[in-house]
């Protein structure tokens, strides 16, 4: 019974992490949901989709803490457990929170249908000081609850669930952040052949300098 509801959240967290790679990765390399739907349409349409994917990885890891409890023991009092757990599942929100303040809409990954859409600066919120607060201090809620329940397969899934994240975001989000957040080569203006000086670029076209 504890395998199997260990079974569901893994693959819960690969359908997550891979129907949003995927779909954001070929949306980033053709457009193909703006092209079909409209960019806000196509996004409404992928955050649907998003939204229950995350939700049900989200109620498969705190069944999986619940049906696990009282397996993980790390010789601490109980009460001092759950009171760690609390702290660090407090934290985590926290930073979620800020995190997500900052992105605005970019918490659902919107600047992938609107490239226009603004990159948040390193210097604003909590990434002045960390590279990826969303996916490495926001995801002490789920060892915070695998250790206030107790769980020893919750903090395996926890572990789970943020390598899979990781790999996610050095695969799919940093690649479309960077390229998005360098500037256009500056032009190369060439001197004519033959000419002693280079061209002027006001001169238009056809026109003698």
């Amino acid at each position: 019974m504890i395998w199997i509801a260990l079974s569901y959240p893994l693959a819960s967290r690969l359908a997550y992490v891979l129907y949003v790679g995927l779909t954001l990765h070929r949306q980033d390399r053709t457009a193909y949901l703006t092209r079909r739907y409209g960019a806000e349409a196509g996004f409404r349409r992928f955050r649907r989709a998003a939204t229950f994917v995350m939700a049900n990885d989200a109620v498969s890891f705190v069944v999986l803490c619940l049906v696990g409890a009282n397996t993980l023991h790390v010789g601490l009092p109980r009460g001092l457990e759950i009171t760690v757990g609390a702290v660090l599942a407090l934290v985590g929100v926290a930073m979620k929170m800020w995190a997500a303040a900052t992105l605005g809409d970019g918490y659902y990954w919107h600047n992938f249908f609107t490239p226009a859409d603004r990159i948040v600066p390193k210097a604003a919120g909590p990434y002045r000081w960390l590279k990826n607060p969303m996916y490495t201090v926001g995801y002490l809620p789920s060892y915070g609850l695998a250790l206030a329940t107790a769980s020893a397969l919750g903090l395996i899934a926890a572990l789970f669930d943020q390598c899979a994240i990781l790999t996610f975001y050095h695969l799919v989000e940093k690649p479309h952040f960077e390229r998005h957040r360098t500037p256009p080569p500056e032009p190369v203006v060439r001197s004519v052949p033959g000419s002693a000086h280079p061209p002027s670029l006001d001169t238009a076209p056809g026109q003698p300098p």
